[in-house]
């Protein structure tokens, strides 16, 4: 391998940060956010919910207001007097009513408790929404990193491919001058047959994420910013899994939902043990009767006048032990409730630390990488020296080559792997928000 070769493959890293450098319509992994926000079918799903249960929140208000309501009518009647002897008699007279009556609720404890756990359901939702705004930033930063991921890989895979190929024209050269066997030839072209597939799949698997992150984001052709090289992985802030726990117990959307779901159970077996008390309403109606060409009883048109006001009380006896029963279902659901809410609480708890930790591993796995790669790209040097002063054979330059470019891809995949985890550990916590991809966009390359 050439000099010039040599000092090509270290600027390599260099090399993949320029390609993508500054791309015309790069976007930046806050931009295809706000751009999903704008489309996505689950978010829009979870706004429409939240707006739902707002709505009825609402409508249990009504349980506490007064109500009104408004009649009238209007008929036409004949009257008919056929007596026994003599001729009979009839008239038609129209009559007219209007009525408008007030029904306000002095005690209903049923209807107080439903109005809370209105309230109690719209902060449930809000837990809800927030958990599909975060789902949607982990979905879109995926489909950002994957994209870069293959394109990293497709780079190495096609550089590979360029030293292979050079190691295949220097095995053609020596054998023809007598230096080399036709194995070491052979060799290299096995191995350049297996990097060309390795690219042919590169390319497919590349195409096959950028469409994912166009589906996700909403944008054709969306061409994520490079990562700038060399660049620190951010670290989880703080440094103790437990503050991250204690952290998660306050935010979580997880356990947030069914810290709301327990306290809608726990109304809810409240409102059943009011199944037991009376109601008392207060009930007033103001109605008019007009009769135009007499009634029934007089021939004279006639208006009358009528308004009431007093209480309803209304006392249960016996119901057939239905709220016995109804009690006794709403206790065994709040217990359903704590237990759900603990399940929750263990399980978010288990999420975090593994989510803290798996962080904490990348962030040592891509140093060791980095040092890996500096390993391999010195092994690579020293066995195309050896190969040209004819103490190494040509596999043993190309496994160095393969070792190389298997290094950098898992390298590559370490670090996008890093900041997917800070992601995912904000989103089991509970504190993701779309500022984060901000910090994330720091990390690449300016466009």
């Amino acid at each position: 391998m050439t000099l010039l070769t040599r000092y090509a493959l270290r600027l390599l890293p260099l090399a993949i940060a320029a390609a993508f450098a500054a791309p015309a319509q790069a976007q930046s992994l806050s931009a295809l956010y706000e751009s999903a926000r704008g489309q996505d079918a689950a978010w829009q799903s979870a706004r429409a919910n939240f707006e739902s249960v707002k709505a009825r929140a609402e409508q249990a208000r009504a349980g506490l207001l007064p109500s009104v309501s408004a009649t009238a009518g209007a008929s036409t009647s004949l009257y008919e007097n056929v007596p026994k002897t003599g001729s009979s008699t009839s008239r038609t007279f129209d009559s007219a009513n209007t009525a408008i009556s007030v029904t306000h609720p002095l005690y209903r404890p049923a209807n107080k408790i439903t109005f809370e756990q209105g309230q109690k359901q719209v902060e449930a939702a809000q837990a809800v929404l927030q958990a599909a705004a975060q789902d949607l930033i982990i979905r879109v930063s995926q489909a950002y990193f994957d994209v870069l991921a293959a394109q990293d890989t497709l780079t190495f895979v096609r550089a590979q491919k360029t030293a292979v190929n050079e190691q295949l024209a220097s095995a053609r050269r020596n054998f023809e001058v007598g230096t080399a066997t036709i194995t070491d030839t052979r060799e290299a072209q096995s191995r350049f047959d297996l990097v060309s597939a390795q690219e042919l799949a590169a390319e497919n698997d590349l195409r096959v994420k950028r469409i994912a992150l166009d589906t996700v984001t909403g944008v054709n052709d969306a061409k994520p910013l490079a990562l700038a090289l060399p660049t620190a992985m951010p670290q989880p802030v703080p440094a103790d899994p437990e503050a991250w726990v204690r952290q998660a117990e306050e935010t979580s959307t997880a356990i947030a939902q069914l810290r709301q779901a327990l306290e809608v159970a726990r109304l809810e077996a409240q409102k059943a043990n009011t199944g037991h008390l009376p109601t008392l309403d207060m009930t007033a109606s103001r109605s008019l009767s007009r009769s135009l060409g007499g009634s029934a009883t007089s021939a004279s048109t006639s208006t009358t006048h009528n308004t009431q006001l007093g209480v309803s009380l209304n006392i249960p006896i016996y119901s057939g032990l239905s709220v016995q029963n109804r009690i006794r279902e709403a206790i065994a659901l709040e217990e359903k409730a704590k237990a759900d809410l603990e399940k929750a609480r263990r399980d978010t708890g288990q999420s975090v630390r593994s989510a803290y930790f798996s962080v904490v591993s990348g962030g040592s796995q891509v140093r060791a990488l980095e040092a890996a790669e500096t390993s391999s790209q010195s092994a690579l040097d020293a066995n195309r020296l050896g190969y040209q002063v004819g103490v190494r054979i040509n596999i043993d330059v190309l496994n160095s080559q393969s070792q190389l470019f298997q290094t950098k891809r898992d390298l590559s995949v370490a670090r996008y792997n890093v900041l997917m985890g800070n992601l995912k550990l904000r989103q089991v916590a509970g504190n993701l928000q779309a500022e984060d991809l901000t910090n994330i966009s720091g990390l690449m390359v300016k466009p």
